[in-house]
């Protein structure tokens, strides 16, 4: 058996280090190790509540809309207050702006450039992939990078600029809506509706969004020239590469439920496992600290007790993050679980066949991207100018709250108290802090750490390909990780 240290992983915020333990070239045990300390929740401790709203954007620039969500949900519970209608619809397409834009990011710009490399020169599919993907110079860069910024106009006409944007508040959003600016929204969208269907997947939204089975999707993809649009293409070298069979996770989904509706989410909130959805049991929330570089690591605590408090790194942890457990047990958050306990078929059933997978989380970002843009356009439709966008109230001196959201990598969570009219405790479990933990007391690995067993590794090489893969499937944000 060898033992080898992976990492810095690039063209992702963060840093991020993973000690593989190889045996019979494939992984046997891995280690996932965030190696940086930032220490926002302690910046928060003593500030007046309404900072957070200031501070926690700031902990990350690529989900910057996620945490402020996540801070003004948390206050607004503590204000007793909710959103009007416009509120709602507005904070809905703002969020759903940044979420799709990090997916198209992570495809074009994270994911797919690793089929590039020259270790798959052999590979009859590998000049057609280089020629599209390859990192700055491909042409779906040159195709997707102003996609993308025309995409993100929408974020400068409802939340003024991004990142760490000011505009979502406990009572909605402080950007009302002329209505001028909702044809510029509704045009905004049309022209990414374009894109997505000429480029990304070569045909409709509702086509791609009805999908109902893995064998509906590969009858699709069958149909016509596998490179006719940079879906089939990443199809096409899933099937080639068989990507279904790389980092397979236990099966044990959690979502917090994503984007608020009259009714309900447009993507209901739960747990699933083994064919059972049920509700999240939240108060079984905790956070285990006994592999990290922490204090206190004797009893896991639930995040409204939770404690950050840096210690020397020593022998007995491995990572500044934290192991968060829902009921004790690993959980994986991210696309491919809201899309799993949301019940979407074509999801359940590539699930159903082959797991937890890379395939299967690639493709499920790639369906949200289509079912979101879709509930996008009739979220600016039902945008009514000149009702309120946002309404107002006082914070308390002494009270305790929760902000709970779907950000494009998963489930993120603050958890908030005031005594005295100033902040006590700040605590925060980010996407990547769950999928990304480290061993918790009882040595079960993170999520992570067990998908990447059994990835094989190739002989001589300093940084496997098949780890890469595994691990950016996850979709990794270091700096949320640690905040």
């Amino acid at each position: 058996m060898s033992r080898r240290v992976v990492g810095p992983f690039n063209r992702v915020e963060g840093d991020l280090e993973i000690t593989l333990d190889v045996e019979g070239a494939k992984v046997r045990e891995a280690r996932v190790s965030a190696p940086l300390y930032r220490g926002f929740e302690q910046m928060l401790v003593g500030r007046d509540p309404s900072d957070a709203l200031v501070y926690t954007p700031r902990i990350c620039g690529i989900c910057s809309v996620a945490q402020s969500v996540a801070s003004a949900r948390a206050l607004g519970m503590l204000m007793g207050i909710a959103a009007p209608d416009n509120g709602r619809l507005a904070t809905n397409l703002v969020l759903a702006n940044e979420n799709v834009a990090d997916h198209l990011t992570h495809f074009y710009l994270f994911f797919m450039p690793d089929f590039t490399d020259s270790i798959y020169a052999h590979a009859p599919w590998h000049a057609a992939a280089a020629a599209r993907f390859a990192a700055v110079k491909g042409a779906a860069t040159r195709a997707v990078l102003p996609a993308r910024a025309e995409f993100l106009r929408l974020m400068g006409l409802l939340a003024g600029k991004w990142p760490h944007s000011l505009a979502i508040q406990p009572g909605g959003t402080t950007r009302a809506v002329a209505a001028q600016e909702r044809v510029r929204l509704l045009a905004l969208l049309h022209g990414f509706r374009g894109f997505l269907e000429a480029t990304l997947f070569g045909a409709e939204l509702e086509m791609v969004s009805e999908l109902d089975s893995d064998a509906a999707l590969m009858a699709w993809f069958a149909a016509g020239d596998p490179l006719r649009s940079d879906f089939t293409h990443f199809l096409h070298i899933a099937e080639a590469l068989q990507l279904a069979r790389l980092g397979q996770g236990r099966g044990r989904f959690m979502s917090y439920g994503a984007y608020d509706e009259h009714d309900g989410p447009l993507f209901q909130g739960g747990v699933w496992q083994d064919g059972v959805h049920s509700a999240v049991p939240v108060e079984a929330i905790a956070e285990d600290l006994s592999h990290s570089w922490l204090e206190y690591r004797s009893t896991p605590r639930h995040p409204c007790d939770g404690v950050t408090v840096p210690a020397v790194p020593d022998g007995h942890g491995y990572s500044w993050c934290k192991a968060p457990r829902l009921g004790g047990q690993v959980v994986e958050v991210g696309a491919l679980a809201r899309q799993m306990v949301d019940g979407h078929p074509l999801v359940r059933d590539l699930v159903a066949r082959g797991g937890a997978n890379v395939r299967s989380r690639v493709i499920a970002r790639a369906l949200e991207i289509a079912r979101v843009v879709i509930a996008m356009e009739r979220w600016a439709k039902e945008l009514r100018p000149g009702e309120p966008f946002c309404h107002h109230g006082e914070l308390p001196d002494i009270a305790q709250g929760a902000g709970l959201v779907e950000a494009a990598r998963g489930s993120l969570g603050h958890w908030l108290s005031v005594r005295n009219g100033r902040i006590h405790n700040y605590q925060i479990i980010a996407p990547t802090t769950w999928n990304f933990s480290p061993r918790d007391a009882d040595g079960v690995p993170g999520a992570l750490e067990q998908a990447l067993v059994g990835t094989p590794v190739h002989e001589g090489e300093s940084n496997p390909i098949t780890v890469q893969h595994v691990v950016r499937s996850f979709d990794p944000c270091m700096a949320c990780t640690v905040h």
